[in-house]
């Protein structure tokens, strides 16, 4: 029974050799973000260090998420996808190069992130665009979850595996970094799709089309900003590397297991939607999911086992989740194909803030008021966003289903 549901989404050749070369670049990302985050750490030891590294992904970011949008629209979004692999790969290169020759340094993982921030004005905005195009529309909530559920297994996998294998180096984690973006580079080229060039996008007038799209759109700027003010709230990516070895006392292993957590919530919550989509009363489901999401990070903040610590990032993780499906459904609904690149970018520009710049804001606080301290005020923020939420954007709560009334 449960097979049928993703019979259909199997049968889209185009769709699955993309699904799993997100699988394949969101892995080798994965690892080496925990590679960047356990060398920073190692070489510093510094909370502000590990929140600046966020920042210097989301400026460039920021900068280049207009332009980029605009390009998605334009160009051919397959070859921007392969494009981004490519870079990721050249990264772990230099960063592998520079471990074999001891000239690792602050300096030059702060370069690295300004570069990774650029890539990700690209990559997810493309990526987010491609999927409608290679299934039906009655497909698309299903196959959001299950693009959903790639990314969480990726999520898990990476985390974990990049854990095990720093334990022999970091320079061997660049290596699996590498040849996995490869691979996710030849096989996004072999992704076929009609590919029209949007002629909205044509001249620079249109440069912030998707923005003034979003901003009229209540139920659209509702979801997407909540994302932003919970995650940048209640993240705690960027603290994971102190609380794995001073908190826990752990190491890249425990580390890997923390990162991975939310993911194996959030892919069980995938399963869940892909057999059982969300159909009604989605706008209060949406908005309790945010509150579970604080919560859980409270109880994070406040644990020392290693295992409690896991369940409560996996309950987070489950509750991130259903605010992810949601919103990517409601923005691909929403949105016509040509404006998709744009609306994704902007889209792309509010998860950065949210992640990148939570992580900022995770160490600055942390280095005032502890890592556990900024851990549960974060989370007690990102229970208050969702109440407020409530009076904000009464459109978004009220929302029923996905399709438009």
């Amino acid at each position: 029974m449960f097979s049928s549901h993703y019979s259909e989404l199997f049968s889209h050749k185009a769709f699955m050799r993309f699904w799993l070369a997100r699988l394949m670049g969101i892995s080798a990302n994965q690892m080496l973000m925990l590679g960047i985050a356990w060398h920073m750490y190692d070489i510093t030891g510094s909370a502000w260090d590990l929140g600046l590294v966020g920042l210097f992904q989301f400026i460039p970011a920021l900068l280049m998420a207009l332009p980029a949008g605009q390009l998605i629209d334009r160009l051919h979004r397959g070859r921007i996808f392969a494009s981004c692999m490519m870079l990721q790969g050249l990264v772990a290169l230099v960063l592998l190069w520079a471990t074999r020759h001891h000239i690792e340094s602050r300096e030059l993982i702060f370069a690295i992130a300004l570069v990774l921030g650029i890539n990700r004005s690209f990559q997810m905005p493309s990526q987010q665009a491609i999927t409608p195009l290679l299934v039906p529309k009655e497909l698309l909530q299903r196959a959001t979850a299950l693009s959903s559920t790639g990314v969480e297994i990726a999520i898990i996998g990476g985390p974990a595996v990049g854990g095990a294998i720093y334990t022999q180096g970091a320079a061997s984690v660049y290596v699996c970094c590498a040849v996995l973006f490869v691979c996710a580079f030849a096989l996004t080229l072999s992704v076929r799709y009609k590919h029209l060039p949007s002629h909205l996008a044509a001249s620079w007038h249109s440069l912030f089309a998707g923005l003034r799209f979003v901003m009229q759109r209540k139920v659209l700027l509702g979801a997407i900003s909540l994302d932003l003010f919970a995650v940048l709230l209640g993240g705690a990516t960027a603290l994971l590397p102190i609380f794995a070895k001073d908190i826990l006392h752990g190491g890249p292993q425990e580390l890997g297991y923390l990162r991975a957590a939310p993911a194996v919530g959030a892919l069980l919550m995938s399963v869940i939607i892909t057999r059982w989509p969300i159909e009604k009363a989605i706008g209060y489901k949406l908005l309790a999911a945010v509150a579970v999401f604080g919560l859980a990070n409270m109880g994070f903040g406040l644990s020392t086992h290693l295992g409690l610590s896991i369940v409560f990032l996996a309950i987070a993780g489950a509750a991130d989740n259903i605010s992810v499906v949601t919103r990517l459904t409601l923005m691909q609904l929403e949105t016509p194909d040509e404006m998709r690149g744009r609306v994704a970018a902007v889209n792309g520009v509010f998860i950065g803030a949210s992640n990148e710049l939570g992580e900022f804001e995770s160490g600055a606080t942390a280095a005032l008021i502890g890592p556990v301290g900024s851990v549960v005020l974060g989370g007690v923020g990102t229970i208050l966003v969702a109440l407020a939420w409530l009076k904000l954007f009464p459109d978004l709560a009220k929302r029923d289903t996905m399709a438009s009334p």
